[in-house]
């Protein structure tokens, strides 16, 4: 089995979802290459100690990213640090000829996100990919396998989103998600947008124009010195696309919403597809179903099918049972090796996002704010070539 050595760069929550993963690499039956944690990047030192507690290994601690991607023990880098920072980390990264799997959105705005690319493109060893997750939930990847055997007929309409409630308490104390300055203006689409325009990218259903209406509801937070700090990012956003099938032809209309309020959700993922020969339906708010409609005529019946543990990369848990987040982010990983190793992925709806797939979503969020701001409607930029 090849073992790729990485470097963690934040070691917030999801540096620490990406090393609990690796440690759980033998929960996969048939991988042929593993991820060995060699080396951790934080700026603050407290984070350290729950890596030096559960992975004794970690031979690099630092504070400085540049001395990390200056160590030739790592191979491949992971970056979980707040977006105003993307473009410096992830740039470097590339001219370190280290392979990268960053964190939505790519870029804190497009042009951060053009000098990554740009980056990549002087540096076409690398391999670099963006964390998303959600795919991977089977029914996702029922979906995804419906889309690749066209039985969805003519598409009709699709509706996306992911629902959050982390922000619904208003004396929540603002964070750096809720600053402009970290987080920049996209707000809620730059956070979570990438994780539902994921999948219809892969399908290439490219959006044409947008019609956004985005919403800043509370307006300040506590700033936890006693005070209050304002809060200038957008909380929830709604997305009217006009949306090209590239496999057809034909137009439709696709909703794309982020919420980082919304009221009875914690942490909702979801896709519904609606077509002429079938129409399917899945959300993480009941993990195991998968609402599929089937239609040659006659009468319309919608059917809930279980979809258990079935995964793209086999694991020790057998088919009947649970998935979960956590199992998301190990076949994410999973994926990645994969494609690290082979330079495909095993399917076309099993590979993690792209830079091309974060430099559309860029296309969109910022004709998004224009939508928003001038209430128009606004053309997408269509993806080079």
């Amino acid at each position: 089995m090849k073992t790729i050595r990485f470097g963690l760069i934040g070691c917030g929550l999801m540096g620490r979802e990406f090393a609990s993963a690796a440690a759980r690499w033998c929960h996969l039956l048939d991988a042929d290459a593993r991820p060995e944690l060699v080396a951790v990047c934080n700026r603050g030192a407290g984070a350290f100690e729950w890596f030096r507690r559960h992975f004794p290994g970690i031979a690099q601690y630092t504070h400085d990213y540049r001395d990390l991607l200056a160590n030739p023990a790592v191979d491949a880098v992971y970056v979980a640090v707040p977006h105003h920072l993307h473009c410096e980390v992830y740039c470097a990264a590339a001219a370190a000829e280290k392979h990268l799997m960053g964190e939505k959105p790519f870029g804190i705005d497009r042009a951060a996100n053009t000098a990554i690319l740009d980056a990549l493109e002087r540096h076409p060893n690398v391999f670099a990919r963006c964390a998303s997750q959600w795919v991977f939930f089977p029914g996702a990847q029922r979906i995804g396998d419906l889309i690749e055997r066209g039985a969805f007929g003519q598409v009709l309409e699709v509706n996306t989103g992911f629902l959050h409630s982390g922000d619904l308490d208003p004396n929540r104390p603002i964070n750096w998600k809720r600053r402009i300055e970290h987080n920049g203006e996209y707000g809620c689409m730059g956070d979570l947008g990438l994780h539902v325009c994921c999948l219809p990218f892969r399908a290439g259903w490219i959006p044409r124009n947008v019609r956004a209406l985005l919403s800043d509801i509370v307006r300040e937070r506590p700033d936890g010195r006693g005070g209050m700090a304002p809060c200038r990012t957008w909380d929830n956003a709604t997305l009217l696309c006009e949306t090209l099938d590239s496999a057809t032809g034909s137009l439709f209309p696709w909703t794309v919403k982020t919420q980082r309020i919304a009221p009875g959700h914690k942490n909702t993922w979801y896709i519904e597809v609606y077509g002429t020969k079938a129409s399917a339906r899945f959300s993480t708010l009941d993990p195991k179903r998968l609402d599929l409609l089937e239609y040659a005529g006659g009468e319309q019946v919608w059917g809930a099918v279980q979809t258990g543990h079935e995964t793209v990369f086999p694991t020790i848990t057998g088919p009947n049972f649970e998935f979960g987040s956590p199992d998301a982010i190990l076949q994410m990983w999973a994926a990645f090796l994969h494609e690290l190793v082979h330079r495909a992925p095993l399917r076309p709806f099993a590979g993690c996002a792209t830079p091309a797939d974060a430099a559309l979503s860029h296309r969109l969020f910022t004709a998004a704010l224009r939508s928003h701001a001038r209430g128009s409607v606004e053309a997408v930029e269509p993806p080079a070539g």
